[in-house]
């Protein structure tokens, strides 16, 4: 876990799971900001409560993704009020698909990734969000441990490129952009690591000549090398317009999916931000084709590509270069 003042985002987004699925009457953004770990250092720290609320809106939207049913309504006491809106997800619709079952196996490899949290600190931390959410009034459910809704797969890169954009230093790896059978050497100033869409991206300029590129960190295929260069200097706003432009960029894209009704494809696609549902078939939007592509092969058989073409050819791509590596 990380220390004070050094909160990872995946485990910021682990302990807003756990206070609101910990809550029976729901939790106010204001709430959120002051007792969650990952908001509530910073809140105390006195970073601008504009940057921190932009955070947590970027949050919800990943949780949404994730599949994870975060619901939001406005008490009937608070008429139209939109400072009141309180959030919270529902134990009773987080509940696994039908015919959904762990074997053995299965119970043993989710007790080793779990052991990947160190022992104690975890429990320690849940425990101080509950007294603080308690200390507010807030009715709270126990037991909170016991409710572990995502394991993050961390990408080997991620410490390098956080140490790099704290020393304010470039960067050297190797990239390989979707197609490509060759990887890329790029070299450039990385500004920040935001999580979108499920996936690590790095938001940076690439040398030379400082252009700004975002970066799908899982495609970067060797170690980051740290490099002894400063990193170019960039406007937070930049930063900012260009982690909204991927935010533009997953609304402008459709795909249309029919899928089995009561399925894990089904729970986890019509959860996705901005999901429209007609009867079986789900659209949904995305920022990489390829990505898409991917966690889609997860829900095959009980899932079917509509539209567009593109996507059933990316698929199809990938299943054979499966069979070709393992047939």
């Amino acid at each position: 876990m990380a220390s004070r003042g050094v909160i990872r985002p995946e485990d910021r987004l682990f302990h807003l799971i756990l206070a609101l699925m910990a809550t029976t009457q729901g939790l106010t953004k204001d709430q959120i900001l002051t007792t969650v770990r990952g908001y509530r250092e910073d809140t105390e720290a006195g970073l601008a409560k504009a940057s921190i609320e932009r955070r947590f809106e970027r949050d919800k939207d990943l949780l949404r993704e994730l599949g994870i049913p975060l619901v939001a309504w406005i008490p009937p006491s608070e008429d139209d009020n939109n400072k009141a809106t309180v959030y919270r997800i529902p134990r009773e619709d987080y509940e696994p698909p039908r015919g959904f079952e762990l074997d053995a196996q299965d119970v043993r490899l989710l007790n080793i990734a779990a052991a990947v949290w160190r022992e104690g600190s975890l429990s320690q931390e849940a425990r101080l969000t509950h007294t603080k959410l308690a200390a507010s009034g807030v009715s709270v459910d126990e037991p909170l441990i016991g409710f572990l809704p995502m394991l993050t797969l961390r990408d080997p890169a991620l410490d390098t490129l956080r140490q790099a954009i704290s020393t304010r230093s470039q960067v050297r790896f190797d990239y390989l952009t979707p197609g490509s059978t060759a990887a890329k050497t790029r070299k450039v100033s990385p500004h920040a690591v935001v999580l979108h869409e499920g996936r690590w991206h790095l938001i940076s300029t690439e040398e030379p000549g400082s252009v700004e590129k975002t970066f799908l960190v899982r495609r970067i295929v060797s170690d980051v090398k740290e490099l002894p260069d400063s990193a170019a200097d960039i406007a937070a706003s930049t930063v900012e317009r260009m982690i909204k432009e991927l935010s533009e960029l997953y609304h402008q894209q459709t795909a249309t999916v029919s899928v089995t009704p009561g399925s894990a494809a089904e729970t986890v696609l019509r959860n996705r931000p901005g999901s429209a549902i007609d009867g079986h078939t789900i659209t949904v939007h995305y920022t990489d084709l390829v990505a898409l592509a991917t966690q889609l092969l997860e829900f095959v058989p009980d899932m079917r590509v509509i539209a567009p073409a593109a996507l059933r050819d990316e698929m199809l791509a990938q299943i054979d270069i499966v069979e070709a590596a393992h047939g």
